[in-house]
């Protein structure tokens, strides 16, 4: 999603309102609540976006937070929210802060740009620069059932099942605390919708050009219904069996 300065727009606006971020900022607050009683751990979110994950982090209480993203585009706009990040290809994630060590590595939706050797060293990387007893946090997209128009749109190359995560694990002896699909009530909505479009698409109906991805707002009332539907889908579900997002977390 490098060269998508638009997109990145997009996301900015909404990202403190969209159901979909809403959903994974609470999972990741909850993650770190559950595992540090204090506010004063040092959280590094690799592929930080626009920053809304460190405003919501921030806004509940921690303050040493640093990230880092391959867009320029997305870098500023996160400096703009007030964060002093840097710009950075994660295959050199090793070259950022070579000194600092961190109790809590966010990554969310960039490990889908890697292959799975790739994805073996990014982790390897993190390891080296959590301190002990520390988490990585990841959200990935799952399942190639979800492919759509919105992976077309954002050059998302592969989704993944939680068994690929595992082998990667087992191999560097890393020790996964918890995973979870999600939006699984939704999936059946998110999956049709996805398969219209590319239907769509092929037929001509719609062009690639005129089409974005899926981060845009729907309004108040469909956003408080899918945000409702999803966090009652949560006390139904510690482990949910199928989804179009997979979330895990990994002890170091």
């Amino acid at each position: 999603m490098i060269d998508k300065p638009d997109e990145y727009q997009i996301m900015y606006q909404v990202e403190t309102s969209l159901w979909w971020y809403k959903i994974l900022h609470a999972k990741a607050l909850r993650t770190i609540e559950r595992h540090f009683s204090s506010k004063q751990v040092r959280i590094l979110d690799v592929g930080c976006g626009t920053g809304g994950m460190l405003s919501f982090l921030r806004a509940n209480g921690y303050k040493s937070l640093s990230g880092v993203d391959l867009s320029p585009d997305a870098v500023r706009l996160t400096e703009s929210r007030g964060f002093a990040v840097q710009t950075l290809d994660l295959h050199q994630i090793a070259t950022f802060d070579p000194q600092a060590r961190f109790d809590v590595i966010i990554c969310n939706d960039v490990l889908c740009y890697f292959d799975n050797a790739q994805i073996a060293h990014i982790l390897s990387e993190f390891r080296k620069r959590i301190n002990p007893n520390g988490l990585i946090i990841s959200n990935n997209n799952a399942f190639d059932a979800f492919t759509g128009v919105h992976s077309i749109v954002l050059n998302i190359p592969r989704r993944f099942v939680i068994k690929e995560f595992e082998v990667i694990f087992e191999e560097l002896e890393m020790q996964m605390v918890a995973h979870t699909y999600w939006s699984f009530f939704l999936s059946p909505l998110i999956w049709a919708y996805r398969k219209i479009q590319l239907a769509a698409l092929r037929l001509g109906v719609i062009k690639l050009q005129n089409l974005g991805s899926d981060v845009g707002y729907p309004g108040n009332f469909q956003n408080n219904l899918f945000l409702n539907i999803v966090k009652f889908e949560e006390k139904c579900f510690k482990t949910a069996p199928f989804g179009s997002s997979l979330f895990w977390v990994v002890k170091v």
